[in-house]
């Protein structure tokens, strides 16, 4: 479909109100009149549904897509010997990922087939858990999790790709936001739901993870509503000049006679725009103006924000509350190997609250400001940089204050990536079509496809990146603690 311009995600296009002429009010209500009415209440309440499918199942691709990737991480440390670096699992957990977005978009050509595609990723994550449950060696457990990360990457592309055949606007960012929400709260439910099953051992936790990848087909072909249903509500208001002037500017790419978001693969192409394929000139056209707009501000925030999380906040650490001088914070840190879990909570609750900033309601960041997240973001490292090595507040001060400032500092880079994924995703979902392509329904079709899958490298590369700097930065940081007399990080 093609879209129009940014319009905000949640006005509700086709709730739209009958046009009063001055001769009804001269007349008076009709017969007519009041049918009409019960039609708008009709189609607004089938609306309303259809919105409220297509959010669940978008959430649900979002949460079922990244939790285990979440699970991975969380489980760490059941999965690789004392002596193993545990950096290599969360490199063995992006660097596929990574390949996927990059090399998916660049290489295929031609339709995407969603259905096929989405049945493979539930395949390759099943299969992936599976094998880092059932094989003990070191080796093949990082096989497992590079094809779980590989299909979670080509997952993620898919479905914001799949976003892009919705319309109108609001339709599709309606998409994207709930998507942004899914991801979010992957990070809190794959943490939680490790933390319930650690104790039945790394076989039958993981294993038991296997199974939640077949919960996306079910949602595909059960719970989502087809394009077209969409493009059938608005029919209803086709007779209405004003209404169809004001507030449906777009051109349907998907109609009955088109597909149904993936059904081309149980039928042959038919017709010369099914041969419609973009080239690798084409493709670089597209791919040069996002490259600063969109890709450069995601890749930074993810850089600070890893960097962040995998290099500076391991080296956060302070003494354990006493009861009598801190009732609350004793309560919550038992041990000094309770900070880093501590931050990580912190930091995956406000990025699921960000990342559902849109699908609540919240005005998505105009696009001149998306850098802002990823300046603020650099800002927040260099601030935890220095409270690591030095600290923020004298020697001799309580450390509370220390712990309190960490806590607001960590929240705030929380909502900056949260804030920059769904943003950015949203905005290039809501990119206008190019004038040169309006009227070549499938071309612009592949277009947006490839627009939207074309930046999705820039996060998972600014956390490939992170995890290379993130390294030498935690030792650094450790080795200025130890140098003024602080040894909490040599204790861990």
């Amino acid at each position: 479909m093609v879209l129009a311009a940014s319009s905000p995600p949640h006005v509700d296009n086709y709730e739209m109100q009958s046009t009063v002429s001055s001769s009804s009010l001269l007349r008076g209500p009709s017969d007519d009149d009041f049918f009409e009415g019960n039609d708008d209440a009709v189609h607004a309440k089938e609306h309303r549904s259809l919105m409220l499918r297509l959010g669940a199942s978008f959430f649900l691709f979002g949460l079922i897509n990244n939790v285990l990737y979440v699970i991975i991480l969380s489980a760490a440390l059941d999965l690789v010997p004392p002596s193993t670096p545990k950096g290599i699992i969360a490199f063995c957990n992006i660097a596929p990922a990574l390949a996927a977005k990059v090399g998916w978009p660049y290489i295929l050509k031609g339709r995407i087939r969603y259905a096929k595609r989405l049945m493979g990723c539930c395949v390759l994550s099943a299969f992936g858990m599976l094998v880092v449950a059932f094989f003990d060696s070191l080796f093949m457990r990082l096989l497992g999790i590079g094809i779980a990360s590989f299909s979670s990457g080509l997952g993620e592309l898919s479905f914001l790709q799949l976003s892009t055949t919705y319309a109108p606007p609001s339709v599709a960012g309606h998409s994207v936001g709930y998507f942004a929400s899914g991801t979010g709260a992957a990070g809190l439910v794959g943490a939680f739901l490790w933390w319930e099953v650690r104790g039945l051992g790394v076989r039958v936790g993981v294993g038991l993870s296997s199974v939640m990848p077949f919960i996306i087909p079910l949602t595909y072909y059960a719970l989502l509503p087809r394009p077209p249903a969409f493009l059938a509500s608005s029919a209803a208001y086709e007779d209405r000049p004003s209404a169809t002037a004001a507030n449906m500017p777009y051109t349907p790419l998907a109609t009955a006679e088109d597909d149904m978001v993936g059904e081309e693969e149980g039928s042959s192409p038919s017709g010369p725009k099914y041969n419609v394929s973009l080239s690798p000139s084409d493709k670089w056209r597209l791919v040069r103006p996002l490259l600063v707009r969109y890709m450069l501000p995601l890749f930074c925030v993810y850089l600070f924000e890893y960097t962040i999380n995998q290099g500076i906040a391991p080296t956060l650490l302070y003494p354990v509350p006493s009861q009598e001088d801190h009732a609350f914070l004793s309560k919550i840190i038992h041990s000094v190997r309770d900070y880093y879990p501590l931050w990580q909570l912190v930091y995956q609750t406000t990025v699921f609250l960000s990342r559902s900033s849109i699908s609540i309601g919240i005005p998505p960041i105009p696009a001149r400001l998306l850098p802002l997240p990823a300046i603020l973001q650099a800002g927040i490292l260099l601030v935890l940089a220095v409270e690591s090595a030095v600290g923020l507040f004298p020697a001799d001060a309580d450390e509370a204050w220390s712990i309190a400032a960490v806590f607001l500092l960590i929240s705030l880079e929380g909502i900056c990536g949260g804030s920059a994924y769904v943003n950015v995703f949203y905005r290039i979902n809501q990119d206008p079509p190019s004038p040169h392509t309006v009227h070549d329904i499938e071309r612009t079709r592949q277009e947006r496809e490839f627009k939207i899958g074309s930046v999705g490298f820039a996060d998972s590369s600014g956390i490939l990146f992170a995890a290379v700097l993130a390294v030498p930065m935690e030792v650094a940081l450790c080795r200025q603690q130890v140098s003024r007399g602080k040894f909490l990080c040599k204790g861990l």
